[in-house]
């Protein structure tokens, strides 16, 4: 297991987490929901290799130091989920736990930050988008067994954190927004009838 605790206290966010293996269309369906008005995230990963590759460092020199690549994405997510407003419906393009995930796959010790940031994690909802075929760039690297395997990581991680996980199916772009916004909202109704 993680060794956080893995009973959460009630629910004190509407941030909602779009997450799933590479090539599952996470950053498409962030940028729909952006584009429909809703506050949402950048995934980090892809920002660090970005920087990075600025500097003139390669993505295969980058993540040749994983543990490096790995701190520096938990350091930017962590400053990152600090600054959000608990109380703003946010749509994040991965999120802490996604972290761990990576650490597993990887095999080495997640960062000690990592854990501390973990324990006081709190999403509305978990959206975990079902894969597409995979598509590499510049910056994804995996294989299709390493796409499965991250994939299914995701979803372990998250729920043995006791976070609500939605699986979304492969849908056309806009119809997997719609599929999350109603659930979304209808989280956010049923919110508002208990208080």
């Amino acid at each position: 297991m993680t060794g956080i605790q893995e009973t959460r206290p009630a629910q004190t966010t509407r941030w909602h987490v779009v997450t799933g293996g590479p090539s599952s269309g996470k950053t498409t369906t962030v940028n729909l929901l952006r584009d429909r008005g809703y506050t949402t995230t950048i995934e980090h990963a892809r920002h660090y290799i970005d920087l990075q590759r600025i500097t003139g460092r390669s993505t295969e020199e980058i993540r040749a130091r994983q543990g490096e690549f790995q701190r520096a994405v938990v350091e930017m997510q962590i400053t990152q989920e600090r600054s959000l407003d608990p109380g703003e419906t946010v749509f994040l393009d991965r999120a802490l736990p996604d972290s761990l995930a990576y650490y597993r796959f990887l095999g080495i010790d997640p960062a000690p930050a990592l854990l501390d940031a973990l324990a006081g994690a709190r999403y509305a909802t978990v959206f975990l988008l079902d894969l597409l075929p995979l598509a590499p760039d510049y910056a994804r690297t995996e294989d299709p067994a390493a796409q499965r395997r991250i994939h299914d990581l995701l979803g372990q991680v998250y729920r043995e954190l006791g976070f609500p996980v939605v699986t979304v199916p492969a849908l056309a772009p806009d119809a997997r927004v719609d599929l999350i916004l109603q659930r979304a909202l209808a989280d956010r109704s049923a919110e508002g009838n208990v208080r």
